[in-house]
């Protein structure tokens, strides 16, 4: 065999991975865009939660007919609340799908390459062309898409798995805190890389 073959068997399955990453990337965006409104919604009910705890509500005296009107009120809005948490946990069960999918491909893509190193000899592993960056780039960035989704998918499991009714004032913060994560993030990553390998994947 010769040095070529090895050499397209393993651009062919690194094409695989990029390929998979950008459809991945795509579901990744998706599942995060409602992620800040349902935050948001969340802060506002705990807010409100907050306010009818401090309402004395025997003092007011049109409501002193409904004596069980706190509790049915309160009631109503954890169940809402718990509305939302659903949904924030679709996405997070969304996100982690995404992990799963890229390290699966990033690790067959390794395999591959690995099965062929000998074969193609360092050289032609660190040696680019105008339409294909070196396979050595390629499996770097590959590794950086999968650290970068594992990463950022474990500070929002971490932060909404801190999520107690009774603390209502750290489910107030929860939007400014995932802002925080967002802000602390290299967000174009993922793009910048596959950008990189656009005409790549063209081939």
């Amino acid at each position: 065999m010769s040095q070529g073959q090895p050499l397209l068997a393993v651009q062919e399955a690194l094409r695989k991975c990029f390929l998979a990453a950008e459809q991945q990337e795509g579901r990744w965006q998706s599942a995060l865009q409602e992620c800040p409104a349902l935050l948001a919604s969340l802060g506002n009910l705990a807010e409100q939660l907050q306010a009818a705890e401090q309402l004395r509500f025997e003092d007011v005296r049109a409501l002193r007919a409904f004596p069980d009107l706190k509790e049915r009120l309160r009631l109503k809005q954890l169940t809402a609340g718990d509305v939302i948490l659903d949904k924030l946990g679709e996405r997070l069960a969304t996100l982690l799908s995404v992990c799963e999918e890229v390290s699966s491909h990033v690790e067959r893509g390794l395999r591959v390459y690995e099965q062929h190193a000998d074969a193609i000899g360092i050289d032609a592993v660190l040696q680019a062309s105008a339409v294909s960056p070196s396979v050595a780039d390629m499996l770097e960035w590959l590794q950086d898409v999968e650290r970068y989704y594992r990463n950022a998918y474990l500070k929002r499991k971490c932060l909404l798995s801190s999520i107690r009714w009774e603390d209502l004032a750290n489910i107030q913060a929860l939007p400014r805190a995932w802002g925080r994560i967002v802000e602390d993030e290299e967000q174009d990553l993922v793009q910048d890389i596959l950008i990189s390998v656009s005409f790549f994947l063209e081939k």
